[in-house]
């Protein structure tokens, strides 16, 4: 089923009857009279390939497919200055059975991994809350726009969900009204996730400084409210497509601007030739202490599990 401009209420720019998005790509859109903005996503074969890196439980496999969503999410909103804009994002506690989450997205290549203690997890039980797995920890959010410039937001894992810790870095650290929906599911066919993410933009101010940020603002209410309705199921539902979901939630709007984004896929970006660039920057004694018994050196690498020999 195709949406245009002819076949909705309000005006939907940026569609084409053949080009409805269901997995693996990133799907932004505006509503230019509610000055906000949004990215929505479902990860299918993608986030099985990072999974299949690792043999991962299922409170970790849930963890992660979040996790990927949130950077897929988030990094979706970054505009490139000159270089690549990467989003980093990391969980990490000294008390919770979860001692590191990683992930990262860096144009449409995701990928992340996580350490954690099995035998503590094993007594977690089967659905773990966020505060079990994590204890007393902290979300940092860095944002690296490609041109040098790099900013870092740090909030308290706080909350049910990862999501929910990610609208407060938003609300606290960029002032920015923030809503956040994240679903996933695992059967027989794999691991599936998706994500709704929309923010309200005080006075149209992107590309400019903000002037006044309301979280009461009644536009802001109004879009919460809608956003706010969609269900996990309909977000992870294989026959609906992101444009379909996006025209259930907003038809009754003036107008909405469809923006697609980029493919997604894992991305992890190791190589021999990364990692002996690494290397040779320590000094040729530190070189040595890091060799093994056959005088190699080999580096692991936690995103897709491989060892890499180096020929140093």
């Amino acid at each position: 089923m195709g949406l245009n401009a002819s076949t909705c209420r309000p005006h939907i720019s940026g569609m084409k009857a053949q080009s409805e998005t269901f997995a693996d790509k990133l799907l932004g859109f505006t509503l230019p009279d509610r000055n906000a903005r949004a990215r929505i996503v479902r990860l299918d074969r993608t986030i099985d390939d990072v999974l299949s890196a690792h043999d991962y439980p299922p409170p970790i496999t849930h963890l992660l497919a979040e996790a990927l969503v949130l950077a897929a999410l988030m990094g979706g909103l970054l505009k490139a200055e000159g270089g690549e804009a990467q989003l980093t994002m990391q969980a990490q506690t000294k008390k919770g059975v979860v001692t590191l989450l990683v992930c990262d997205f860096r144009g449409g290549d995701v990928r992340g991994h996580a350490e954690f203690d099995a035998e503590g997890l094993r007594k977690l039980g089967a659905n773990p809350s966020l505060s079990a797995l994590f204890g007393e920890g902290y979300l940092a959010i860095t944002f690296e726009t490609g041109a040098g410039k790099r900013y870092q937001g740090i909030v308290p894992l706080e909350g049910e969900t990862l999501a929910q810790a990610c609208e407060a870095y938003f609300s606290q650290s960029e002032q920015v009204p923030t809503m956040i929906r994240v679903a996933s599911r695992s059967s027989g066919a794999g691991q599936v996730a998706a994500g709704l993410l929309i923010q309200h933009l005080a006075d149209g101010e992107e590309g400019r400084e903000r002037l006044h940020v309301r979280m009461d603002h009644p536009d802001w209410e109004h879009i919460e409210a809608m956003a706010g309705s969609i269900s996990h199921d309909e977000l992870l539902d294989p026959e609906l497509s992101l444009e379909i979901l996006i025209w259930r939630l907003f038809h009754e709007e003036v107008e909405v601007r469809i923006q697609p984004g980029p493919s997604l896929s894992r991305g992890c970006r190791c190589s021999t030739d990364y990692y002996t660039s690494v290397i040779k920057r320590f000094p040729a004694g530190e070189r040595d202490e890091m060799r093994g018994q056959d005088g190699i050196i080999s580096v692991d690498c936690a995103f897709c599990a491989k060892t890499f020999a180096l020929p140093l």
